[in-house]
């Protein structure tokens, strides 16, 4: 027995990350020790989180949640509680934080644009309005990423352009337009590397994709006519690329009305592949080692998640942690990842190795879960 607690006291400890999860359904979120798989606290007051997502400072003392009423709220993890909130769209659908850290660009649906907020203060420092046409009309800014330089780079859906907006001067940004990049860009990645900008075209097959080294060049067309000939297939919810599915030099797309996740080739942005799946892929997400590729689904194929083996490109598990499954997250090894089942009020954790069911952890209709590890990460 002596023996047995001497190891006990040498093995190292499993390091606490925080965790916060998105409880959409009452304006609140819970911060979680994930080490653990427990829960911290609730913090609440941060309004419409019906598609909320967050950033992490890059000290990860401090998440900006930004909700669709246009609330920006900071909220101190530490404390556990709201460190300032300042309603500024009418609808707005997320952000991102600059490469220092000093500033929160959010993106607007209402009205169309973005804003930037100092991130100690969330003193309002610029707003950059997405009017585009001879009309002035304002488009919805969707898929906004933070990108090397101090550079925030978003799409215009209605426009069909791509900006980048360099914030060295955040009070007097200087934007660079891209335009014709395709029909209604809808969402966007940005590589691990930070090098290149993927948007999602809604309004066509295909993606279009800027390099971030070459602004300049404008936006490339990649994957064109991926639907040709196949039938097409209502679209019952938007697919996300924000999630780095990128992995042993290809990235891993989920392919708009259809049942399939394409598979393209860094080296050549030419598809290479496409693995067929249980429904419409919305988030498709890379394991940190990259060896495996977790899937979700829309609705009605909603309560199920895929595993795909990346050297096999094949599926290789399929899950069903519960009703209306909306997102995933791996803890920084990708030992385990989280997956939220909002319409059963839980987060249930699963072994990523053996698939096993490891831990259930109540939460009030839990949509985004997001670990501390994001915190200096680009794009994330």
């Amino acid at each position: 027995m002596a023996a047995a607690i001497a190891l006990a006291a040498l093995a190292p400890a499993a390091r606490a990350e925080t965790g916060v999860v998105i409880e959409r359904a009452t304006g609140s979120v819970q911060l979680v020790d994930n080490a653990q798989r427990a829960k911290l606290a609730r913090v609440e007051g941060l309004g419409d989180l019906s598609h909320a997502s967050l950033v992490f400072s890059h000290d990860a003392r401090h998440v900006f949640v930004f909700g669709r009423d246009g609330g920006l709220t900071k909220v101190d993890l530490a404390a556990a509680q709201v460190a300032g909130r300042v309603v500024q769209a009418g609808n707005s659908i997320g952000g991102a934080i600059s490469r220092d850290g000093r500033i929160v660009a959010v993106a607007n649906y209402e009205p169309g644009g973005v804003k930037l907020f100092d991130a100690a203060t969330l003193e309002p420092l610029a707003e950059i309005p997405a009017t585009y046409g001879t009309e002035g009309k304002r488009a919805k800014v969707v898929g906004i990423a933070d990108a090397p330089g101090n550079r925030f780079v978003f799409s215009l859906f209605e426009a069909g352009e791509i900006w980048v907006a360099d914030v060295a001067d955040p009070r007097a940004p200087k934007v660079t337009k891209l335009a014709n990049v395709g029909r209604e860009p809808y969402d966007a990645l940005i590589t691990p590397d930070g090098r290149h900008y993927i948007a999602g075209l809604f309004g066509e097959d295909g993606l279009a994709l800027v390099d971030m080294a070459n602004v300049e060049a404008g936006a490339r067309r990649i994957l064109a006519d991926y639907g040709r000939g196949g039938e097409k297939l209502p679209v019952y919810k938007m697919p996300h690329l924000r999630g780095w599915a990128v992995a042993q030099g290809y990235a891993f797309l989920p392919a708009i009305g259809r049942h399939e996740v394409l598979v393209v080739e860094r080296a050549t942005w030419r598809e290479v592949g496409r693995i067929p799946v249980h429904g419409q892929p919305v988030f498709v997400m890379a394991r940190p080692d990259g060896r495996q590729v977790w899937v979700n689904f829309a609705f009605p194929r909603n309560d199920t998640v895929q595993v795909l083996d990346v050297e096999r490109r094949a599926v290789v598990e399929t899950l069903k942690p519960g009703r209306t499954i909306l997102h995933m997250e791996f803890n920084a090894g990708g030992e385990e990842v989280w997956v939220s089942a909002r319409d059963d009020d839980r987060v249930v954790v699963y072994d990523t190795a053996t698939f096993r069911r490891v831990a259930e952890l109540a939460a009030q209709s839990p949509s985004g879960i997001f670990f501390e590890w994001r915190a200096k990460k680009i794009g994330l």
